[in-house]
């Protein structure tokens, strides 16, 4: 697995944790990597930037969610499709660089890893779209 992945998957742990267990930010982010051992500084620097992006720009991450998931409201979304797609709108928002169908096809596939099997159609969907719009009003910005 590379470290990019390795990383898109962590900061999706934390984002899942934050939100199932209602922690502070900071919280998560302590008692989170006391619990990972060893992990390479790069592999963990990349999960907390995407964690820290996804955190400071929530409200408008949300947003941008709801509005490209037709029919769905972020609290009726299964957690871990919801902290997949936050951490991946997180990445298309904060790290402009990378390209979108990257970005799109390691949130499938982290997806396909720890969600139903449905999901991945879903999350493509979302994320497209999501991507289209960020590109076209060039919101995405080093956060």
């Amino acid at each position: 697995m590379g470290t990019r992945r390795k990383s898109r998957e962590l900061a999706l742990q934390m984002l899942f944790q934050a939100d199932m267990g209602k922690q502070p930010v900071d919280e998560v982010r302590s008692t989170f990597w006391k619990g990972h051992g060893d992990v390479e500084r790069e592999v963990q620097g990349f999960a907390d930037d995407i964690f820290r992006v996804a955190n400071d720009r929530a409200p408008e991450i949300d947003k941008l969610i709801e509005a490209h998931a037709a029919n769905w409201r972020l609290d009726r979304m299964a957690a871990v499709d919801r902290n997949v797609l936050l951490a991946a709108v997180a990445e298309l928002l904060g790290f402009p660089k990378t390209p979108r169908a990257v970005i799109i096809n390691e949130a499938i596939e982290i997806a396909r890893k720890f969600s139903a099997p449905e999901s991945a159609n879903f999350i493509n969907g979302v994320l497209d779209s999501v991507g289209k719009e960020i590109e076209a009003n060039g919101a995405g910005s080093r956060a």
